[in-house]
């Protein structure tokens, strides 16, 4: 991208060369190929530049040709891209760039990078050629079986045109990112080669549509957003206390008047993969499920006193279960990406100091299943175990947050099952070490930075992109002290979540003022979790020109 290219006085201003294949005709103009210096002042060295009168025939001057560059012109060596995140290895070399110019194509080496293709074409306002040799001008992408990871890609700028290779169609999708940010605003790409891989496989962000509505075409805008800028999930909490947001056909009764048609889901989905970005649906349970218990009251948890627990289904009741299952294998088949979020967080029963006493049908349920001894904890574990043995029937990688998995006890959580470590405040809190000596993979959605949550209730303030950009990274998983490096391997990613405690709080679009410069550090440190070479003030600064 062009780094501060100086301009010419007003009274001399000349425009850059353009330099063309052949002789510019009388009262022509010249539409190939412009050619621009990365991170120069425009004009290449040696070469000639007509005046701004010079460019066109007037009626009374004839056109003249515009002399070819001299061979010997040379050129400042490229600076590095800065685009968000930052590429991670940049070659540079002497050349003059590449910049979008009329004439330009997209051309595809394999016929499965025709998405990709021509979404780049389309932003660029380039002209989508197919599989077709490159030419001068050109973008040209292509796959190739690389070593440095699926996601990894190459961009290569030399000979007057761009190349983009990846293992994957997604790695070739990531470097048209860069390529487009390189050029935003009329920028220039600069030459030399980059190679570009991201630290951590999941890029998330998850949005709580349970307790406050958001529109499609809002929850669209952010999948552009996110695609922009490298992230790979895009995580849809939809039931909680306050509502249930999806259309369901098997229990209609559930669904809250404000909700997304199953027709705009898959309207999510299909633009969600065009940006290579996996939906990851949740349903809570076994706590979490007001909305549910809504309509089917007696399934409801209650005391011994018979007093309601809030959110909370009674696990002790087969039908309970039944009635879970119908709408995880419904979802399955609208969801087609390959986890599932399970929940298990904050079931209530377990908040007070004695469980069997205060809920004696789940004492009695846990030691029927699982045996003397058994505790309410273990028959909440199996819970969560068989709602994991569900998605994991549709070859669906489960998740559940931290909070659900409980020290000892007679049943553990399911092996395949990862945790979504959130929080280390709850009863009886796991530090991350547990999970992580004991194998586990792990995702990373540290409260203390990744929360933003509508009302800033409790505890919570809004997160900064500053604070996570200057403090956190993958490693930082729980509070404010990192883990050991060793385990760095199972930390699989982070995710960035939006929380509607108090829904009317924000609008949509302040949300989205909200979290923009969050999700733009937090990406930042996925793609690469060392100390960025940009200070805040200048990551910011690039942020805003960007846009």
């Amino acid at each position: 991208m062009s780094t501060g290219r100086r301009r010419a006085p007003a009274r001399s201003r000349k425009r850059p060369t353009l330099i063309a294949a052949g002789v510019v005709a009388a009262g022509a103009v010249a539409a190939t190929v412009a050619l621009w210096p990365s991170g120069s002042d425009g004009v290449p060295t040696g070469a000639s530049v007509p005046s701004a009168a010079g460019s066109a025939a007037s009626p009374t001057t004839p056109a003249r040709a515009t002399p070819s560059p001299s061979p010997t012109r040379t050129y400042p060596l490229s600076r590095t891209p800065r685009t968000i995140p930052a590429v991670r290895e940049h070659t540079p070399a002497r050349g003059p760039g590449w910049r979008p110019a009329t004439g330009a194509r997209v051309v595809v080496g394999d016929a499965g990078l025709a998405d990709e293709g021509k979404l780049l074409a389309g932003e660029l306002k380039l002209t989508y050629a197919g599989k077709s040799g490159a030419r001068d001008g050109d973008v040209e992408l292509g796959l190739d079986k690389g070593s440095a990871g699926p996601e990894s890609y190459t961009l290569t700028v030399k000979d007057r045109r761009v190349t983009i290779t990846a293992p994957t169609d997604t790695g070739v999708f990531y470097g048209t990112r860069t390529l487009k940010q390189e050029v935003h605003g009329g920028g220039t790409a600069s030459e030399g080669v980059v190679r570009d891989r991201p630290a951590k496989p999941q890029r998330g962000f998850m949005l709580d549509i349970a307790r406050k509505h958001f529109t499609a075409a809002w929850i669209e805008d952010r999948v552009r957003e996110l695609g922009d800028l490298k992230f790979n999930q895009l995580g849809l909490h939809f039931s909680d206390d306050q509502g249930f947001r999806i259309q369901s056909d098997t229990h209609p009764e559930i669904v809250s008047k404000e909700h997304l048609s199953k027709k705009e889901v898959r309207s999510i989905i299909d633009l969600a993969a065009s940006r290579h970005i996996t939906v990851v649906p949740e349903i809570d349970s076994p706590g979490h499920l007001g909305a549910v218990l809504d309509a089917h009251p007696d399934l409801q948890l209650r005391n011994i006193n018979g007093v309601p627990t809030r959110g909370a289904v009674d696990i002790s009741k087969p039908a309970a279960a039944a009635l879970i299952d119908e709408l995880l294998n419904e979802y399955a088949g609208l969801f087609p990406g390959a986890y599932w979020h399970i929940g298990g967080d904050e079931y209530q029963a377990l908040t007070v100091s004695n469980p069997a006493a205060s809920y004696p049908q789940l004492a009695a349920a846990a030691t029927k299943a699982y045996g003397p001894g058994a505790s309410v904890a273990d028959l909440a574990t199996g819970w969560l175990n068989d709602r994991a043995r569900v998605v994991l029937g549709h070859n669906r990688t489960p998740r559940a947050w931290n909070d659900g998995f409980f020290r000892g006890g007679t049943v553990q959580v399911n092996g395949d099952v990862q945790v979504a470590y959130w929080t280390g405040k709850e009863i009886g809190a796991r530090p991350p070490l547990e999970y992580l000596s004991a194998g586990r993979k792990l995702i990373n959605y540290n409260d203390e930075f990744l929360y933003y949550v509508l009302g800033q209730p409790q505890t919570f303030v809004y997160p900064t992109g500053q604070r996570i950009y200057e403090q956190w990274t993958p490693l930082v998983v729980r509070g404010t002290t990192a883990v050991p490096a060793k385990y760095d391997g199972q930390i699989l990613g982070g995710v960035f979540a939006v929380w509607c405690d108090r829904s009317a709080a924000q609008t949509q679009d302040q949300v989205a003022a909200g979290i923009r410069m969050p999700l733009r550090a937090m990406v930042q440190k996925l793609w690469d979790p060392r100390t960025p070479t940009l200070s805040w003030a200048d990551f910011k600064a690039l942020a805003d020109r960007l846009g």
